[in-house]
């Protein structure tokens, strides 16, 4: 049973921008950290962003800062990746996964299918 869908990725060229969404179906992510991470060919796994519902608050990756936002929308359940100025480099399989205290210790009660993000010229 998927929990999480993402969804939103694509071909881009450099310099473009995708918005990534992560819907949940079955619970709610009022009370959850919510985290972004990719997986590229040939390198390891790697934490994109993340957000605690809790209290808001917000952490990114050096490599995304000041590129890429993510946001809740507790009325659609869902959670959001803007990525902007987008790179060859974030190139990869994006995940999103959910869980109490996500952000800081990344043991997921919940997870899903990813969504393919290329950039390219």
């Amino acid at each position: 049973e998927v929990q999480l869908q993402a969804s939103g990725g694509g071909l881009v060229r450099p310099g473009g921008s995708l918005r990534l969404s992560c819907a949940a179906s079955g619970f709610r992510f009022d009370d959850l950290a919510i985290g972004w991470y990719r997986q590229a060919p040939g390198k390891e796994r790697e934490g994109v962003a993340c957000i605690d519902n809790r209290d808001g608050r917000r952490y990114y990756v050096e490599s995304v800062k000041g590129r890429f936002t993510i946001s809740s929308d507790n009325a659609a359940n869902t959670v959001n990746l803007q990525m902007n100025d987008l790179r060859p480099g974030d190139t990869g399989v994006y995940h999103c996964l959910a869980g109490p205290e996500y952000c800081s210790d990344g043991i997921a009660d919940y997870w899903g299918q990813g969504t393919q993000v290329t950039v390219s010229s």
